[in-house]
């Protein structure tokens, strides 16, 4: 799946539910009779584990669902209101919502998209409460010429029109970084250090940053330390293998354990979603390695 519009399209799909396909042919060639037979995981507890729905677009969600608690955790990401009903039928939690969102390109960066994302952060707002969930995703949107210091500032001016029913409904407004050297070209927010100057003069506890470990590693690298230092402006967590954001094992160049070792010594209670494109034939069995890689 090529990198740079398989997330936004997929979003998209999954967000308009047109990904419905039958079942019994799609889960054959992701699951192996003898992985399909395995037990629980017995994870450790120290990492809350979750998956992005995106990556397996694919396989209907229903399906999704029993399989994450076949591995052993229960929350999956991105996942938007006309879906949540599916996570409840099966015991999943959203750990992270979207739905409200113009696209990845389009965002709080330029004014005029304010009283389009307004109004939509305003109904989800409503929403994500009355569901009982605590996270909605945002994004900055492309620069398209305009310099960091504006976009910053148009951010702060837009999302203060929401900030306070957030903060109401006990709801955290939760802005991605993304990188834009490679999937996202043009991308505002995409590092750490203009991500952080946001939250803080946003000044709110309802609104903090998605640390991508995939994408951060791409644009600025020194993943931990940023973790250490800036944990507390960090709400969630995305994981890919760098490069390609396929499989987080030794094919690529991050070694995830000491990663998430890094996270859980920050006293980080959120979730981490596995959020790579798996390239083996055994999707979900890809899955399972993820997190217990992860599971530290």
């Amino acid at each position: 799946m090529p990198n740079k519009s398989s997330r936004r399209l997929a979003i998209k799909n999954i967000v308009a539910g047109t990904a419905a396909l039958g079942t019994t042919s799609i889960l054959s060639s992701f699951r192996t009779p003898e992985a399909a037979n395995q037990t629980n995981m017995a994870l450790k507890g120290n990492i809350n584990h979750s998956v992005c729905r995106w990556c397996y677009g694919d396989i209907p969600l229903d399906k999704l669902c029993e399989a994450v608690k076949k591995i052993g955790f229960s929350a999956i990401d991105l996942v938007g209101p006309k879906d949540w009903p599916i996570l409840k039928q099966y015991g999943i939690w959203s750990s992270m919502c979207n739905g409200a969102e113009i696209s990845l390109t389009k965002g709080w960066n330029h004014t005029e998209y304010h009283e389009t994302l307004i109004k939509n952060y305003t109904e989800h707002i409503d929403l994500v409460a009355q569901a009982g969930y605590k996270n909605l995703i945002c994004f900055s949107g492309n620069s398209e010429g305009m310099d960091r210091e504006t976009g910053i500032k148009n951010c702060v001016e837009g999302l203060k029109k929401i900030i306070g029913q957030a903060e109401k409904k006990g709801v955290t407004i939760v802005m991605e970084l993304l990188n834009s050297k490679v999937n996202h070209p043009d991308q505002m927010c995409d590092n750490s250090k203009w991500g952080v100057e946001l939250v803080k003069r946003l000044g709110s506890e309802h609104f903090k940053l998605l640390y991508d470990i995939y994408h951060m590693q791409i644009d600025e690298g020194d993943v931990i330390r940023t973790i250490q230092d800036n944990h507390q402006y960090f709400a969630h967590y995305h994981t890919g293998g760098v490069p390609g954001r396929h499989e987080i094992d030794d094919t690529q160049e991050l070694y995830y354990p000491a990663i998430m070792r890094a996270i859980v010594a920050t006293g980080f209670k959120g979730y981490v979603a596995q959020e790579f494109i798996p390239a083996k034939q055994d999707k979900l069995k890809s899955l399972e390695e993820g997190v217990r890689i992860c599971d530290i």
